[in-house]
């Protein structure tokens, strides 16, 4: 009999509740946080933190659903959604941004182009003029 391999990009990992991870978690699929995380997230792909779920420190990633607590800094290429269990306090940086009613959202937040920069750690030269405001005559 033949062996089929699975392809592991439609893979969730999970964190199931209960657990507690102090440290530095890399992905490059998606990922479900229903327990604790105490330090940085960084993933390729979609993060979701169940209601259950909270994290205290810096996360990367390219879609992001927050059903749960995140006390720290997110960055989000894309896609970040703040459901109406949502409890952020921190800054965000994000190419888009959606907020249920109910979601507490405490901090600052970066939205649009600077974000392409900023995903890789700095932002650029042109990104940083196109962010700066212009003079009037």
């Amino acid at each position: 009999m033949a062996k089929t391999v699975q392809d592991d990009a439609h893979v969730v990992n999970q964190i199931k509740s209960g657990t507690l991870i102090e440290g530095i978690i890399k992905a490059s699929g998606d990922i479900r946080i229903d327990g604790t995380l105490k330090g940085t997230l960084h993933t390729e792909g979609k993060l979701v933190i169940g209601t259950s779920g909270q994290i205290d420190g810096e996360i990367t990633c390219q879609n992001a659903e927050i059903h749960g607590t995140v006390n720290g800094k997110i960055t989000v290429n894309e896609l970040l959604s703040l459901k109406a269990s949502c409890k952020l306090l921190g800054d965000i940086v994000v190419g888009r941004l959606s907020i249920e009613p109910g979601a507490q959202f405490s901090g600052s937040c970066v939205m649009g182009n600077a974000v392409k920069g900023l995903y890789n750690g700095q932002e650029s030269t042109k990104e940083r003029a196109e962010r700066k405001p212009q003079a009037v005559s």
